[in-house]
């Protein structure tokens, strides 16, 4: 019997408010910022991209363009698909202090 796999989409299980901001909790954890910026397109495809597009005053195809792999949307328009997506970030102390630089 052949097994046949499919493609996984976090967007299929960003159902609710709370799923939302578990994953983007949990992706934010990871200190990874083209992991972040892959979170916050797959939570922008749940909601629906023409939607963030329009609440955003941004391009549909600009946002799927600063979502992509590889890509480095700027700052604010991160803030403002983020407030589209009625999410924000919020400061906390880490665990171990600041790093050395």
């Amino acid at each position: 019997m052949t097994e046949h796999l499919t493609d996984f989409d976090a967007a299929d299980y960003l159902d609710s408010d709370e799923a939302i901001a578990e994953y983007l909790t949990a992706i934010l954890e990871q200190d990874d910022s083209d992991l972040t910026i892959k979170a916050l397109g797959d939570v922008a495809k749940a909601r629906g991209m023409a939607e963030i597009a329009r609440a955003t005053g941004l391009g549909r195809e600009s946002l799927y363009k600063a979502f992509r792999p590889g890509a480095h949307p700027r700052f604010d328009t991160v803030l403002k698909v983020m407030k589209a997506l009625g999410v924000k970030m919020t400061a906390v102390p880490a665990e171990h202090g600041p790093q050395p630089g």
